[in-house]
């Protein structure tokens, strides 16, 4: 295993956390922009109002995305196992 091979791999694996993970950090973030511009508009700064409908929108996210979510780590399993006397060498 050369050095480059070892950058390289975890380079992989950091991209696949952060495919997986936007999903959810964009329905979150989306959702916070918006109950922010509605905390502003009606001056109401409740920590209940902009926790409850984040946790919520990024819940249903994470159910409607799970079977690509696992599709993609399922993928990039299979491909590590499959690899593996490759990466022995």
């Amino acid at each position: 295993m050369t050095p480059e091979f070892v950058v390289g791999f975890a380079r992989q694996a950091i991209e696949m956390t952060l495919v997986i993970a936007l999903p959810m950090l964009a329905v979150g973030m989306v959702v916070g922009i918006f109950i922010s511009i509605l905390q502003a508009a009606t001056q109401i700064q409740e920590m209940t109002l902009t926790m409850v409908p984040k946790i919520v929108a990024i819940f249903v996210a994470l159910l409607l995305a799970f079977p690509w979510i696992m599709d993609k780590m399922i993928t990039y399993t299979t491909n590590l196992f499959l690899n593996l006397p490759n990466y022995i060498r």
